[in-house]
């Protein structure tokens, strides 16, 4: 037996699928878990209650009582079964992925936010513009606490604004998870604490003590054209490239490329940031994708799906089945090679919902990042979810992404 496991469960009855994934999950665990997640696909927001009593009951069952629960309705889950699977949108099912570890400290915490008339302390009052947003419940973080885990809301907690002053306040402390807001806007997401399920905020985990993590974060993304230098932007409007229009430079690579290119560039097109402008050379992995959002032919210009600043290196990126799967079998075998992770246990993986059945043909379809996972780490004890937003680290700051496989893998160490 392992110190970790994972099973998925579908049926029509919520709670009923919860125990009977806890059971598989718990059963391949050899001792009783220290961390428990939780991932529900569910028609009814309303059953999340009883999912997350159900788990818990199974927990309270294998004798330890500090076990941490932590997890997140979402619209579809993937979890191990004999082979591995992920179930489409629509199926009520969910995933249980347990781990013992010893040694090892798990902190839950949940997170809320509200605004304030004037702004908490670093944070400059004229952000947000009608008054600060004061984010209370994350623990102060304890130096050998080395990541943590993180589910949210997008409609109610501010994830953006979150990981910006995490990175300030907290550098090395990565962050990994994703977002599931709930079917039906503000109010209608459910995050699971313990026995309990929230409406809003955010919940998670910080791991530390003995605890040997590794995170793995696949943007999917192969770059077409030159890297070229920002000359002209205002906030989110990508105006000048190496002292040329951007939407002019940007008709000019798509027209010296293959047709087949240009068809992937009309649905997928993104632009990639580097994170080291003064490098001599950029690799796929060196940029933070980011979408484009609109061309703006009226001002020769490109909006993004983020801030550009002159000077800041960027090179066009296409996205597709063969540079998303190739980039995540690239990053999984990196972090094999990282000190101490030979050998994995177990690993927790936010997929984008965009990168399941709708971008991976058949035969693999929504399950080929859970496959994928499980085939490059050498572990079936793998559960997760598709989200709307997928939180890693890039370039040693945490970000928000899209599009993205982000993978919190856990060492098999004694």
């Amino acid at each position: 037996m392992s110190r970790f496991g994972a099973a998925l469960a579908a049926d029509s009855d919520a709670a009923r699928a919860a125990r009977r994934a806890a059971h598989g999950a718990l059963g391949r665990v050899a001792g009783a878990p220290d961390l428990v997640v939780v991932t529900a696909a569910l028609a009814d927001p309303e059953a999340a209650d009883a999912v997350a009593a159900a788990v818990a009951e199974q927990v309270a069952a294998t004798g330890n009582d500090r076990c941490a629960v932590v997890g997140t309705m979402a619209e579809a889950v993937m979890g191990e079964t004999s082979l591995g699977e992920a179930l489409e949108p629509g199926q009520t099912s969910v995933a249980v992925w347990a781990a013992r570890l010893p040694g090892g400290r798990v902190r839950p915490f949940r997170l809320h936010s509200h605004r304030e008339a004037r702004p908490f302390e670093g944070m400059s009052a004229d952000f947000p513009p009608n008054g600060a947003i004061a984010i209370g419940g994350l623990p102060e973080p304890w130096p050998d606490e080395r990541a943590a885990l993180l589910f949210a809301d997008p409609y109610s907690f501010p994830i953006d604004g979150f990981l910006a002053r995490c990175n300030t306040l907290l550098p090395g402390l990565p962050f990994v998870g994703g977002l599931a807001p709930g079917p039906a806007g503000y109010g209608s997401a459910r995050l699971l604490l313990g026995s309990e399920a929230y409406a809003t905020g955010a919940v998670g985990v910080l791991l530390g003590g003995d605890v040997h993590t590794a995170i793995a974060v696949s943007q999917g993304c192969r770059a077409i054209g030159p890297a070229m230098t920002v000359t002209a932007a205002e906030g989110d409007v990508l105006l000048g490239l190496a002292g040329r229009p951007a939407y002019g430079r940007l008709l000019e690579i798509l027209r010296e490329l293959p047709e087949e290119v240009r068809e992937q560039a009309s649905t997928g097109l993104h632009l990639g940031i580097a994170l080291n402008e003064y490098a001599e050379f950029h690799d796929s992995g060196d940029f933070l994708i980011r979408g484009v959002v609109d061309v703006l032919p009226e001002r020769d210009a490109i909006r993004v799906g983020d801030r550009v600043e002159v000077g800041q290196t960027v090179r066009f990126q296409v996205r597709d089945a063969a540079s998303a799967a190739g980039q995540l079998r690239a990053v999984l075998r990196e972090t094999r090679r990282r000190p101490g992770c030979a050998s994995i246990g177990g690993a927790l993986l936010v997929s984008c919902h965009g990168r399941a059945a709708g971008l991976f043909p058949p035969p693999f379809g929504a399950a080929h990042d859970l496959r994928t996972v499980c085939a490059e780490l050498g572990t079936g004890a793998v559960a997760g979810f598709f989200g709307t937003g997928e939180i890693g680290p890039v370039g040693g700051r945490n970000h928000l992404h899209g599009y993205t496989a982000s993978v919190l893998a856990f060492a098999e160490t004694e």
